[in-house]
């Protein structure tokens, strides 16, 4: 095959590419691209998620992430803990070593991404395009 013929094609090209590429980086880490999206979707800014909100933002069942979160628990990179608010459901909490493991994936990510040969703007741009294709639709864009 030459090159992807359409946009999902496309898509799915640079998701395989990128994971292919990162994944050296990863396995430094003992990471797979399961358990590194796991990290990704655990923003250390915000309040740790629970397990139930992990797997809306996986877009997974619950069985698989009791499976992905053990590896990282067994890492060192996550915690599981009771919810203070309702002790029926557990939060994921990243570790120092977590965090710092997350930031690594992410980079190598990035470092392997097709999409780093693009320039901001393109990138931008793009991102815009699957945003909007994610939602029904963004506002338009304000004029400046």
């Amino acid at each position: 095959m030459n090159g992807p013929r359409t946009s999902l094609e496309a898509v799915y090209a640079v998701a395989q590419s990128t994971a292919h590429g990162a994944e050296p980086a990863l396995a430094e880490l003992g990471l797979t691209m399961a358990t590194a999206q796991a990290l990704w979707a655990i923003d250390p800014e915000e309040p740790p998620p629970t397990m139930k909100a992990m797997t809306q933002r996986l877009r997974c069942n619950a069985s698989t992430l009791t499976f992905v979160s053990d590896r990282l628990a067994r890492l060192g990179y996550i915690t599981r803990t009771a919810d203070p608010a309702n002790r029926r459901y557990r939060r994921m909490a990243l570790t120092p070593e977590g965090r710092e493991a997350r930031a690594r994936a992410l980079t190598a990510l990035q470092e392997a991404s097709p999409l780093s040969r693009l320039t901001q703007e393109q990138r931008d741009a793009l991102g815009l395009l699957l945003a909007h294709a994610l939602t029904d639709g963004l506002p338009e864009p304000t004029p400046a």
